[in-house]
C-alpha cells in the first residue's frame, strides 16, 4: 500500500463521515480564525502607523507631558502625570532652542468640526489644528496649491486656513486650485483658504486628510484654556545629531519647567523612529492573548478530534481486519488514521485562515489601515494544525495498528 493510496483512503473516510468531520473542523477553524484574525489586525495597524510616521523621518522628536505621550512597558508602576505644556513654555522653548533644527508648536482645537462652503458641508468629524509656520515641514506635509502661513500670521492670528484633501473633495469637488481664496466656515469662525494639503491617507481610524489648519494664535484664541496642552515637535537638520539635540532639548526644557536638580523630568521626549517599537512593545500582550485564545480553542478541538478518531477505530474494526488480511501492515494502518486526522485539521485550518484574514483586514479597514496578507501567521497556523492532527490522531492510530487481524475480522 503506497502513500497515495493511504491518502485516498483517508479522504474517503472523511467523506463517509462528513457531518462529524465538519463539526470538528469547524471548531479548529474558529480557533485558527481567532489566532490569525487578531494578529492580522494588529500587524496591519502597526504597518499603517509605520507608513504614516515614516514621512517624519528619523530626525524628529516630540515633547509631551509625562504620562501623556506614547510610552513603553512600565512594569506595572504608576507614573505621575506631568503638567500640560502651556503656551508660554512651548514658545519659550521654540525661541531659546538654538540647535540646528526647526521647532513647531501646535494645538488641537477640536475633532468634531463642521466645515461649510456655500451649500456644501462636511460631516462633524473634521479636526482643527492651530499651527505655526514650521508645522508643515516638521510633519512632512506638502501643499498641492497655495502657500503656508507666515510667521506674522502664526503669532498674531488671522482668519486664514489650510485645508486637507478630504475637505477639498467635499467642498470643492476635489479641485485644490478652486479652493484657494474661497471663504469657508468652521463653527462661528469665517476663514479664507490660502493652501491645500497633499493626500496622506489614514492611520488607526484617524484620517490625515480630514483636517484644517489655522494660525496658532487663532487656535489659542478660540480653543485654548489654562489647561490646554501645546504640542512641541522638533525636526533636526541632520538625523545623526538627533541624540545631541534631545540632550540639549532636555536640559533647556527642564530649565523652562523650573525643575530642581534632584527632580525627575515631568515630560517625555519621544523620537519618531522609536514610536513603532513602543507600539510593538505595547501590543505584545494583545498578541499573547490572541495566541492563548486560539490555542485554548484548538485544545478543545484536539480532544474532540481524538474522540472522533477513537469512535472511528471502533466502527472500522472489521475494515481494519480485512486490510491486514489483504497485506496491510501496522505502519499502513497507523499512517491512514494519522493522515485522516491531519486532513481534518488542515481543512479546518484552511477555513480558519480564510476567515481570519478576512475578519482581520475588515477590522484593519475600519481602523484606517491597509490590506495585509499575514504569511508568517498563516505558516504558523498550518504548522499548528499539522501538530494538532498528529497529536490527536496518534493514540487512535496506534490503537488501530495494534488490533489483531483475526479478532478484527470476527468483530460485529
Amino acid at each position: 500500500m503506497d502513500f497515495r493510496e493511504i491518502i485516498s483512503l483517508a479522504f474517503e473516510s472523511v467523506r463517509s463521515n462528513w457531518l462529524r468531520a465538519t463539526l470538528t473542523l469547524m471548531i479548529i477553524a474558529f480557533g485558527i480564525m481567532a489566532l490569525v484574525g487578531i494578529l492580522t489586525a494588529i500587524d496591519s495597524a502597526i504597518y499603517s502607523l509605520n507608513d504614516n510616521l515614516s514621512s517624519l523621518g528619523a530626525n524628529t522628536f516630540n515633547i509631551n507631558p509625562r504620562g501623556e505621550g506614547l510610552s513603553g512597558n512600565r512594569e506595572g508602576r504608576q507614573i505621575k502625570r506631568g503638567e500640560p505644556i502651556n503656551y508660554r513654555q512651548a514658545m519659550d522653548f521654540k525661541t531659546r532652542f538654538d540647535f540646528a533644527a526647526n521647532t513647531s508648536v501646535s494645538i488641537i482645537g477640536t475633532g468634531s468640526a463642521v466645515i461649510k462652503h456655500a451649500k456644501e458641508e462636511t460631516n462633524p468629524n473634521v479636526l482643527i489644528f492651530g499651527v505655526d509656520e514650521n508645522y508643515l515641514e516638521a510633519k512632512g506635509y506638502e501643499l498641492t496649491a497655495g502657500r503656508n502661513f507666515t510667521p506674522f500670521e502664526a503669532y498674531n492670528g488671522g482668519y486664514k486656513v489650510i485645508i486637507g484633501s478630504e475637505v477639498v473633495d467635499k467642498l470643492f469637488g476635489g479641485k485644490p486650485e478652486k479652493a484657494i481664496d474661497q471663504n469657508i466656515g468652521a463653527g462661528n469662525i469665517k476663514l479664507k483658504v490660502i493652501g491645500t494639503l497633499k493626500t496622506r491617507g489614514s492611520s488607526m481610524n484617524q484620517s490625515q486628510d480630514r483636517r484644517v489648519l489655522i494660525p496658532l494664535q487663532t487656535g489659542k484664541r478660540y480653543y485654548g484654556t489654562s489647561r490646554t496642552d501645546y504640542s512641541v515637535l522638533v525636526a533636526v537638520n541632520q538625523a545623526t545629531e538627533i541624540d545631541n539635540a534631545i540632550g540639549a532639548a532636555t536640559g533647556l526644557f527642564r530649565n523652562i519647567r523650573r525643575l530642581k536638580a534632584a527632580e525627575e523630568n515631568d515630560f517625555e521626549i519621544t523620537k519618531s523612529d522609536g514610536l513603532i517599537n513602543i507600539i510593538k512593545e505595547n501590543t505584545v500582550y494583545f498578541r499573547l492573548a490572541a495566541i492563548g485564545i486560539g490555542l485554548i480553542t484548538l485544545v478543545g478541538a484536539a480532544i474532540g478530534l481524538m474522540n472522533i478518531m477513537l469512535v472511528s477505530v471502533t466502527e472500522r474494526t472489521r475494515e481494519i481486519g480485512i486490510s491486514k488480511a489483504l497485506g496491510a501492515t501496522r505502519s499502513n494502518v497507523m499512517q491512514q488514521f494519522l493522515v485522516e486526522a491531519v486532513i481534518i485539521c488542515q481543512l479546518g485550518g484552511l477555513l480558519g485562515i480564510l476567515l481570519g484574514v478576512l475578519i482581520g483586514n475588515i477590522v484593519t479597514y475600519l481602523m484606517g489601515g491597509s490590506f495585509l496578507f499575514p504569511w508568517a501567521w498563516i505558516t504558523m497556523a498550518v504548522i499548528t494544525c499539522t501538530a494538532v492532527g498528529l497529536i490527536s490522531g496518534l493514540y487512535p492510530a496506534l490503537k488501530a495498528a495494534r488490533l489483531d487481524p483475526i479478532e478484527s475480522l470476527r468483530y460485529e
